[in-house]
């Protein structure tokens, strides 16, 4: 199977069991630009591993020093068997075009609950990713905090255009969250944050339940640009 390129995958696209993010230290802008280009030479110049994997993004940090990687796999034996047999060979390609990268932070997640409303086409020019984490392993509490995130959403009184979609994800390990938040710009999402009363996690009862939400250990905020996204050309 040859490989399709885009800019962003479909993120609630069926038979989707299990995602991985993970994070490469590069750097600087030029490093970055360098990375993206090796990853797509790595890849392009090589069948798609058919065994079961969906496709592979990569977005640049906004700040100009990091890579986020986001995959999507059929199931976890999918993911070994393409670590055991097709992995070392395109990273040390990569690695040889751009030495010292620093690859960090492999976590596994499930989609959970996502909203986009219907017909909306518009690119996202941001990606904005937050991980949250919480004290212990509790699949339960994960669901039920993404459920209030939803609900304070709901309860916003004036929620910013800019934002396209939100994909909640649960780590298969019990004790973190990702939401991957497609916008329309970086500014876009800058402004919902700032604007007074009225932005994400403006002062309403339900954003204070989620922000004091019993067990809740910290969270951190990163944006991203969209570079490459592949999957398998059928």
């Amino acid at each position: 199977m040859s490989v399709r390129l885009s800019t962003i995958p479909d993120l609630t696209r069926p038979g989707v069991g299990s995602v991985k993010v993970s994070t490469w230290h590069v750097g600087t802008p030029e490093r970055q630009k360098a990375a993206v280009e090796a990853i797509a030479s790595a890849w392009q110049s090589r069948d798609w591993p058919a065994v079961g994997l969906l496709s592979y993004s990569v977005y640049t940090s906004n700040d100009g020093t990091a890579l986020l990687h986001y995959s999507q796999w059929t199931g976890e034996e999918a993911y070994q068997e393409f670590f055991r047999t097709f992995r070392d060979e395109r990273n040390s390609e990569i690695d040889e075009a751009v030495p010292g990268i620093e690859r960090v932070g492999l976590n596994s997640y499930e989609l959970y609950r996502s909203e986009k409303e219907a017909g909306d086409t518009r690119v996202p020019g941001c990606v904005v990713i937050v991980e949250v984490d919480f004290d212990g392993p509790d699949p339960a509490r994960q669901r039920d905090w993404i459920d209030a995130v939803f609900t304070a959403i709901d309860s916003d009184p004036d929620t910013h255009p800019g934002g396209i979609s939100a994909h909640f994800h649960t780590g298969t390990d019990g004790t973190r969250v990702l939401n991957y938040a497609e916008w329309e710009s970086d500014q876009a999402h800058r402004e919902a944050l700032e604007a007074p009363g009225s932005g994400v996690g403006s002062a309403t009862e339900q954003w204070a339940r989620v922000q004091q939400y019993p067990g809740l250990a910290g969270s951190r905020v990163t944006r991203y640009t969209p570079a490459l996204s592949m999957s398998a050309d059928v």
